[in-house]
């Protein structure tokens, strides 16, 4: 092993270990910048097996296109800002190598080791303990980059000034475990969204996202109208029009799969309605649903006793479990504080912005930071 080694004194060294998930990559950034350090971006992308499959978790590189990836060699960083399975893996490899030393801090849920990271930062759709080193938020922290919108606004006003206002963006995800988003459920989506752009008067502007099937693609083209617009997500698409729709159109409908694409929209201050995707009702679908609230409650509810507890615990160490997600969370949250509403309700007027949870965030980032001091040699030593 190698000892993490700062050769700058009096700066620790700062890492965002990022993958290839651009909505999850920019909240490393947001924190990442608010800190006021230096820091490096180690990018590191997935074999072509490991882009949709899941890895298993462990700290290890086995996952990662090592051809593509950054490079990763001493002096080992003092902190990591990572997020997501694939770099979390990764982060925990380092830390290894460190022989420990250095910290991490993941946001979301981490699929293993939650004692091993220094810091957890949890949302309001995952059940996560209450432990000393998670920190509960209520929304996650990305948001859209207001001079970027502005410009992408720009560029794309006169091709917006054709089309009759108002514009509803429907911006549209993908299936998720345990959520079903298939032909018939997009049946569903385009006709709400159809008849609100009629009685409006206006157009509807449908994107999709890399993790739009094909078959919901084809329901929603066959059934759009002749005034609507439609992109179809590509990689690398210059023609992507989601940061002047998030500048430009009044209204928004979000499938209730996409967190990051709501709290766009929510931390904008602009009207949302956001549709929920049906849960798969099969009888396994179901019991894992319930034996999650039981052994694993959302933090500050009142879960199942004890000795549930306990056990849940016990099977996620032996990694039979992990700790499972409720979206719906962030959707009952966003209503609650009249930041959108359920599709097929009155939308409510612009305005409202969501709360800014980062100063919390960044406060307990230099907590750890302060933890750390520093020799001669700029060694990094935990105290």
């Amino acid at each position: 092993m190698t000892e993490s080694v700062n050769t700058i004194k009096d700066i620790p060294l700062v890492w965002l270990v990022l993958s290839d998930k651009l909505g999850d990559n920019a909240q490393a950034e947001i924190i990442a910048e608010s800190l006021g350090l230096p820091y490096e971006i180690k990018r590191v992308y997935p074999l072509e097996q490991y882009i949709f499959g899941k890895p298993r978790f462990r700290p290890s590189l086995y996952h990662i296109d090592l051809t593509r990836s950054d490079a990763l060699e001493p002096p080992w960083p003092d902190l990591i800002i990572t997020i997501g399975r694939r770099s979390s893996m990764v982060a925990m490899w380092i830390r290894k190598q460190s022989d420990g030393k250095t910290r991490i801090v993941l946001l979301g849920r981490p699929k293993r080791q939650l004692g091993k990271y220094a810091l957890v930062i949890a949302t309001s759709q995952y059940r996560l303990p209450d432990r000393p080193n998670v920190l509960h938020l209520d929304l996650p922290l990305m948001r859209g980059n207001e001079k970027i919108i502005a410009e992408a606004a720009a560029n794309w006003q006169a091709d917006f000034a054709a089309i009759s206002r108002p514009i509803i963006a429907l911006m549209v995800g993908g299936p998720t475990k345990p959520y079903v988003f298939n032909a018939q459920v997009a049946h569903e989506l385009i006709s709400q969204a159809n008849r609100i752009a009629a009685e409006s008067g206006g157009t509807l502007y449908v994107t999709t996202s890399r993790r739009t099937p094909q078959e919901v693609v084809k329901a929603i083209q066959a059934a759009l109208p002749d005034c609507a617009r439609f992109y179809h997500w590509g990689e690398g698409g210059k023609d992507n029009p989601y940061l002047a729709l998030l500048g430009l159109a009044e209204y928004f409908i979000v499938t209730g799969d996409s967190i990051s694409m709501m709290v766009e929209v929510a931390r904008l201050g602009k009207p949302l309605a956001i549709f929920p995707l049906p849960v798969k009702q099969g009888l396994i679908s179901q019991l894992r649903q319930y034996i999650a609230v039981l052994i694993h409650p959302v933090a500050g509810r009142k879960g199942a006793g004890g000795g549930m507890r306990f056990l849940g615990e016990s099977l996620y160490r032996l990694g039979v479990v992990g700790y499972s997600r409720d979206l719906t969370a962030v959707h009952r949250l966003l209503i609650d504080k009249g930041l959108a509403v359920k599709l097929g309700e009155a939308f409510r007027p612009p305005g409202n912005l969501a709360p800014d949870e980062l100063p919390k965030v960044v406060g307990r980032i230099k907590g750890l930071l302060s933890q750390v001091s520093y020799t001669e040699d700029g060694k990094g030593i935990r105290e």
